[in-house]
């Protein structure tokens, strides 16, 4: 007869607990960016926050996307938010548009991704960021309270692409679109009653 010892497992983190805290990080990164662009300003959150910031974070959401599906890296998704966030920064101090740099960013990748044998995927999702990002960009040309409105539901719209990955587990990690599903929505709707109420 033999002996057996069972070891209890080494305790993990539930998916449910992951999943809230992933949450919670992309909804407080959504609070402090909305006040934070506002307060750059010098401006209070409900005269500061224009349609730039949804469609700054849309922006930077897709190419985040896109940079995971070009490289065929699911983790390199985290490495875009700095490296992209940074892009959108710098698109502040030049004579173009600001948002030029995120598109020329966006041709790139796609670029990237066709020559590394990942064309398809890279195409999709250079298709989504020209949806989601061509609209949040418009909206910047709109009159104030319409275009941040428009921009904030392109966010908000952002998070059913998320949840797809979610639930498909592709391209990007699933922490990634969990953190995006709370930010999205977060600023999305926080950006839309701001425009309400505005």
């Amino acid at each position: 007869m033999t002996t057996t010892t069972l070891t209890a497992p080494a305790p993990r983190v539930s998916t449910s607990t992951a999943l809230t805290l992933w949450i919670t990080v992309g909804v407080l990164s959504a609070l402090g960016m909305t006040y934070g662009l506002a307060a750059m300003h010098g401006l209070g959150i409900s005269d500061g926050t224009t349609a730039m910031t949804p469609a700054t974070s849309v922006g930077v959401a897709a190419l985040c996307y896109l940079a995971a599906a070009a490289t065929c890296t699911r983790w390199v998704a985290w490495l875009g938010v700095p490296v992209f966030s940074g892009l959108a920064f710098a698109g502040l101090m030049v004579t173009l548009p600001w948002w030029t740099l995120l598109a020329i960013a966006g041709g790139v990748l796609l670029l990237i991704g066709v020559l590394t044998g990942a064309g398809r995927i890279s195409t999709i999702q250079a298709l989504a960021m020209l949806g989601y990002f061509g609209v949040a960009v418009a909206a910047l040309y709109l009159s104030p309270r319409v275009g941040l409105t428009l921009a904030a539901l392109s966010l908000a719209a952002h998070a059913l692409w998320d949840v797809w990955h979610y639930r498909r587990d592709v391209v990007v990690i699933r922490s990634m679109a969990v953190f995006c599903i709370g930010l999205d929505l977060t600023m999305g709707g926080l950006c839309v009653a701001l425009a309400v109420i505005g």
